[in-house]
């Protein structure tokens, strides 16, 4: 069964069943397996992880999810965020639970950008660029994506500028985890800088 045929042709309601899905997948796969059987690298089966999905009773439109749409979601156009290998899936990155997953090390890219918070860009400048509760910072390769990822947190997010290429001759390391997420330990304060604020319908208005 398909999500289509299971919900209905209309695109908005399947669009938010995705939505809902993946926001489950990813806290299920990165922060809280709640039982499901998770190996060292962070993979669970593909089935156990929609049964769990299924069993999620706040809505009839979760019972009807199916592998198809968990593999619509893993293959989504905004970002690989999950791997399918055979019957095994995972998170890539985002993880707050202990898993081992290797990243390929990136020694090309020059700069890289993150979207936050003007009180966090505050505190950034001073103290630098952390992953907090995470294992890794996340790093995007575009100042239109880093305006995404800073939307999900703020109206109007902060764009931070990083000299990756000094960066890395100042020992730190950065890896590309899919071709809109990089990833590294931590960032110093003297490799990054503030060069705008966003709008969610606007680009880069204005350098603070």
């Amino acid at each position: 069964m398909s999500v289509r045929t299971g919900i209905g042709e209309n695109d908005h309601v399947e669009a938010d069943l995705k939505k809902r899905v993946s926001r489950y997948m990813s806290y299920l796969l990165r922060h809280d397996p709640q039982n499901l059987r998770m190996d060292a690298e962070g993979f669970v089966n593909v089935d156990e992880l929609l049964g769990k999905i299924r069993a999620l009773s706040s809505t009839r439109q979760m019972s009807l999810v199916d592998k198809n749409l968990i593999l619509e979601i893993v293959n989504g156009r905004n970002g690989k965020r999950f791997e399918v290998k055979g019957d095994r899936i995972r998170a890539l990155y985002g993880h707050t639970i202990p898993v081992k997953v290797e990243f390929e090390e990136d020694t090309i890219v020059k700069l890289l950008y993150h979207g936050t918070t003007y009180h966090a860009a505050s505190k950034i400048l001073e103290e630098g660029v952390k992953p907090m509760k995470r294992k890794w910072v996340h790093l995007s390769p575009t100042v239109k994506v880093a305006k995404e990822i800073g939307l999900r947190r703020t109206k109007t997010p902060v764009i931070l500028k990083i000299d990756a290429e000094a960066a890395r001759k100042g020992g730190t390391r950065f890896y590309r985890a899919t071709d809109r997420v990089y990833l590294c330990g931590s960032i110093p304060p003297e490799y990054v800088r503030i060069i705008g604020r966003c709008r969610r319908h606007s680009g880069l208005e204005e350098e603070l």
